[in-house]
């Protein structure tokens, strides 16, 4: 079992890199080989690391997210990667409209995954305290569960 994933939110230093340790983790747990990225809409945060306080939250969970780095999505993403998870709709309609026709990624809304969080965004914490990092650890593990059991299904 092999497969490629590629988490994408606005500015890749919050909640797609938690996104990607989490499934890395879960990953690992189910002894199953993934490819896993991250990526950002925006190119405000290219080449820098994830905010300081996602990485103690990652750090509290097991998980060394401190030389992960900032990217932009592309549209050879879309061929690389086999799934494509925008971590909220305003992400999704923007992977949308990049998304070119041939490409093989399947394009969907993270918590579509997560049963009784269908539609619904995965919150950006960025702009409030350290607590919401907790939330969206959280959220991102709980989809992450969700990825690895479709995957073993």
């Amino acid at each position: 079992m092999s497969a490629s994933v590629l988490f994408v939110c606005l500015g890749n230093i919050c909640r797609s890199p938690m996104a990607e340790a989490a499934l890395r983790a879960e990953a690992e747990r189910a002894r199953i080989s993934i490819e896993v990225d991250s990526a950002g809409t925006g190119d405000w945060h290219v080449g820098r690391p994830p905010d300081p306080r996602a990485q103690a939250v990652a750090l509290r969970n097991g998980f060394d997210i401190s030389g992960y780095s900032g990217r932009q999505v592309t549209v050879q993403d879309f061929h690389r990667f086999d799934f494509i998870f925008a971590l909220d709709s305003e992400n999704l309609a923007n992977l949308r409209r990049l998304q070119p026709a041939t490409g093989k990624a399947e394009l969907r809304l993270l918590m579509d995954l997560v049963p009784g969080r269908e539609g619904t965004d995965v919150t950006d914490p960025y702009f409030g305290d350290a607590a919401g990092f907790d939330v969206t650890w959280d959220d991102v593990t709980r989809a992450a569960r969700a990825i690895v059991q479709r995957l073993t299904a």
